[in-house]
């Protein structure tokens, strides 16, 4: 019983922390399976946009210091956008040449971001993330009536 309650604080102390001092809506899972996937045929974006055209591209790098827009180059165009290929993905090795040195946003991958922007994580990605609140949480908060158990008011 005890324990039970500890567990109980322990994931109200956690669900407050990701939720209101790190303002996430997803807990991240799982480790890199160093496929490399990530690396290559992806979109990128800059200032909260998928950069469009080589001219646009060209652009920022020239502007922005930031390393990592030196280390992609286009590969292809589709209708959202240009898409990249880290210079730095060794794809025999699949391991990352500046690994050690590699920019934040490599370091920080993946982010929950990645959903805002419509995406997900590649099939065999060893990555997962599973919402911070339930579905039955958020729609007892926007409902009028609490529903104890989703699964009964959903088969009534």
């Amino acid at each position: 019983m005890f324990l039970n309650q500890i567990k109980n604080i322990y994931q109200k102390l956690k669900k407050f922390y990701y939720k209101r001092i790190k303002n996430k809506r997803y807990y991240r899972f799982g480790k890199c399976k160093m496929c490399g996937a990530c690396c290559q045929n992806i979109y990128v974006r800059h200032n909260n946009q998928i950069i469009k055209t080589e001219e646009e591209f060209n652009d920022i790098k020239n502007k922005d210091d930031y390393i990592f827009y030196k280390y992609v180059n286009v590969v292809g165009s589709d209708d959202f956008g240009l898409i990249f290929s880290c210079s730095k993905f060794d794809k025999e090795k699949c391991l990352c040449t500046v690994h050690k040195k590699r920019p934040p946003i490599c370091r920080n991958y993946p982010s929950e971001e990645i959903f805002t922007f419509g995406a997900c994580l590649q099939e065999n990605c060893g990555y997962r993330f599973e919402p911070i609140e339930s579905f039955s949480e958020i729609f007892n908060k926007v409902s009028k009536k609490p529903v104890k158990n989703f699964s009964e008011f959903m088969e009534n």
